[in-house]
């Protein structure tokens, strides 16, 4: 361990499984003090919280349901409490319904769209403050569905595509405090997520994502827990606004003439 981000303070939403626990252990190694956000399975949270305490460093555990900005608040609090500083925040938490558009209906818009931009909005809001002199940095996660469309996915891919909007105007605006602002593009990550969306066709998802991938594998949470780190680290300290895809080369091949 390099000890690189030491008394570094960070916050990533979704931090109880997934990517989010990766990159809290991945940070926690490196010297961070890690928040471990959770909105349901507080034993994932709390487990999680241990291994990044055996690392040597403090682990803060917060629920909050991110479509209450008054709960997105008591964690805010708390962090300040505590710490009274952050150095870097990830928006990493997500959540939709995968349907049709002609099955989607306007509440299922309006949750997707309020945990990922409008709790991203409000927790930026109170995460900027406590970056002041720090040069802190901001993540967030976007998703392939961004840019290409996926079965059932518009509802979260329209929003996904809007985050890394709002990651760039928020480059902008925040780059002469010294934050940068940069979003994380994974691959199809093997989580439970994927499985969810995929159900009893995740084998068969998996299988074709691979064939079509150039580094034979699913991107893995730890992937995106890398590329974290870095744009966190002082070597990435002049990239902003900008969206870096972690997939192995999945977005770079299109069908050939025989189909595959």
């Amino acid at each position: 361990m390099s000890q690189s981000f030491k008394d570094k303070k960070v916050l990533i939403t979704g931090s109880s499984r997934g990517i989010g626990r990766a990159t809290a252990l991945a940070f926690a190694r490196e010297g961070a003090d890690v928040v471990i956000h959770y909105r349901r399975d507080e034993s994932a949270a709390f487990e999680t919280a241990e291994e990044v305490r055996k690392l040597g460093v403090q682990a803060l555990v917060c629920r909050a349901e991110l479509e209450s900005p008054e709960e997105i608040d008591v964690m805010f609090d708390t962090v300040e409490k505590e710490w009274g500083a952050l150095d870097v925040f990830m928006a990493n938490a997500a959540a939709t319904a995968f349907k049709p558009i002609m099955e989607t209906k306007a509440h299922h818009i309006g949750r997707t769209y309020e945990v990922v931009i409008n709790s991203v909005l409000h927790a930026v809001q109170r995460a900027v403050p406590l970056m002041e002199g720090r040069n802190g940095r901001i993540i967030t996660v976007s998703s392939l569905g961004s840019r290409f469309t996926l079965p059932r996915y518009a509802n979260i891919g329209s929003a996904k595509a809007a985050l890394e909007s709002l990651t760039r105007y928020m480059a902008a605006e925040f780059g002469p405090n010294g934050i940068t602002c940069n979003t994380i593009s994974p691959g199809v990550v093997e989580t439970d997520s994927v499985r969810f969306y995929a159900k009893d066709e995740f084998e068969t998802f998996k299988a074709n994502v691979i064939s079509r991938t150039p580094i034979k594998r699913l991107t893995q949470p730890e992937d995106v827990a890398g590329l974290a780190l870095f744009l966190a680290s002082d070597a990435a300290s002049f990239i902003t606004g900008q969206v870096i895809g972690v997939d192995g080369g999945l977005t770079l091949i299109s069908y050939g003439p025989d189909g595959r």
